[in-house]
């Protein structure tokens, strides 16, 4: 689960990029059965046993009710559809196994959601996760309903532990019976962090610089917004692009220019295959995490470098 050599050492190219370079931790989930002491993306969590489990009571954008889900049949569908690919094929058992889970499908929300666990990472496995000071665990959690103040996107809350100060565990963790999408449903994940280099996105470079490496891809025919500069795929820290809107501020309140913690990706490369792993033969498609943010953007997520207690700012792009 690596990412093979950049075809072009663009910093070779054009040492000035050397000023704009950051590290980043790709995550690379593979589908797996990770335990709460596990990094993990759609994992169990390392959640105290006498603490309550989140909930979501806040209003839902409109949801067509052929787009509901069961998170339990979800998960369901996809051991049957993984056993149909594999050795049995698709058997008039499967068929029917998977019509019944259509069947069933839900047509109402509930009130009140219990939030969905989307991520876990331990600073141990992840170099450029950046913890507050006493705190070396992240949990990532999010409502899977698109929600309006959260440009049509998962609500998502973000919890800072020190796992040493958990004691027991919360054996049976909640789950919300239905979602939004069954994109929203995070497939059970192992990890395998990776740290590699980015460099600026190019509109936030000096014009001068941005303008020789815009000519330089025309006479070599590589691209430096693709395939050079900002790594795709689940990653922690690094830089982030702006492919689908143009550039905006991410300020805190404070004053502070956020910087981006987290990027929930709709697959680990694009249809060019950019950023494609060594693995990729071995996968059954680009997006082992099962989960597709709009159209397939990603979900970036950013915090305050002052306090990880001042509110965190979403952007999808």
């Amino acid at each position: 689960m690596r990412t093979p050599p950049r075809p072009v050492d663009i910093a070779a190219v054009f040492p000035e990029l050397t000023a704009y370079a950051r590290t980043t931790t790709r995550l690379h989930p593979r589908p797996g059965e990770p335990g709460v002491h596990d990094s993990s993306v759609g994992g169990p969590l390392l959640w105290p046993a006498d603490e309550p489990w989140p909930v979501c009571s806040d209003p839902h954008a409109a949801v067509d009710p052929d787009d509901l889900v069961s998170v339990e049949d979800e998960r369901l569908r996809r051991r049957i559809l993984k056993e149909a690919w594999g050795e049995t094929g698709f058997t008039d058992e499967i068929r029917a196994r998977l019509e019944a889970l259509d069947d069933r499908a839900p047509t109402a929300i509930p009130a009140e959601v219990p939030l969905l666990a989307v991520a876990q990472l331990y600073a141990r496995d992840v170099p450029d996760l950046k913890p507050p000071e006493g705190a070396d665990l992240l949990q990532v959690l999010w409502c899977p309903f698109d929600h309006e103040d959260e440009m049509y996107c998962p609500a998502v809350t973000l919890k800072w532990r020190r796992s040493a100060d958990v004691g027991r565990p919360l054996a049976e963790q909640p789950e919300p019976e239905v979602a939004g999408s069954d994109n929203y449903v995070p497939e059970r994940c192992v990890v395998h962090p990776e740290q590699l280099v980015e460099y600026q996105y190019s509109d936030f470079l000096p014009p001068e610089l941005a303008q020789r490496i815009e000519e330089w891809e025309e006479e070599t025919d590589s691209t430096y917004f693709y395939g050079l500069s900002v790594a795709q795929g689940w990653k922690v820290g690094g830089w982030s692009n702006w492919n689908l809107t143009d550039p905006y501020p991410m300020a805190c309140a404070c004053g502070s220019e956020l910087d981006l913690l987290l990027k929930i990706d709709s697959g680990e490369w694009d249809g060019e295959q950019h950023w494609r792993t060594e693995d990729h033969e071995e996968l059954e498609d680009a997006n082992p995490a099962k989960v597709t943010i709009g159209r397939g953007y990603g979900l970036w997520i950013f915090v305050c470098p002052v306090s990880h207690d001042h509110p965190h700012q979403l952007s999808m792009q």
